[in-house]
């Protein structure tokens, strides 16, 4: 775990342990833990953050600082070979500015924490997966018209769906 995904777990687990300690949002099998951070970018970061109460899809920097900052209310969206994202900021001593797209919120869906986990690494393989052909026709009609097959936008229950799409169980 790189040091900058360290830091976003401390101020996390910090988070349960204070202010999110005892509320019903929070699902009693899931502790906090940082999966898949990987480079995204010049100096950031990208991985999926599993807490009790959501799992999150985090970009950070690879040093603390106010890089990322967005005003509350604000987002900015990141592209990703799989479609693009919006995230919201957040900010915390151990790890400075981060942003995040909810992608579980609450995460009553899972049992265990093993599960949670292996979604947020079938998360990350996704994220950086060409899209499937059920968006063919899109596709097709951004390639005719010249445009970049990576500039189509994907929300996110289309992209939980392809992450999802084929599990069964």
């Amino acid at each position: 775990m790189t040091e900058a995904a360290a830091g976003l777990v401390a101020a996390f687990e910090r988070i349960a342990a204070t202010r999110m300690a005892g509320l019903p949002l929070n699902n009693s099998a899931l502790r906090v833990q940082a999966v898949g951070f990987r480079p995204q970018d010049d100096g950031y970061l990208v991985g999926v953050l599993i807490t009790p109460w959501a799992i999150n899809l985090v970009m950070l920097a690879q040093t603390p600082s106010r890089e990322l900052y967005l005003a509350p209310d604000c987002r900015r969206t990141w592209d990703f070979p799989s479609g693009s994202y919006e995230f919201m900021g957040g900010e915390e001593p151990e790890c400075g500015t981060y942003q995040f797209c909810s992608l579980f919120s609450p995460a009553f869906d899972f049992h265990d924490h093993a599960s949670a986990v292996e979604t947020g690494v079938a998360i990350m393989a996704t994220l950086y997966a060409v899209t499937q052909a059920d968006h063919a026709d899109r596709r097709d009609a951004a390639r005719l018209a010249g445009q970049s097959v990576a500039q189509i936008p994907t929300t996110r229950r289309g992209f939980l769906q392809g992450v999802f799409g084929g599990l069964k169980g």
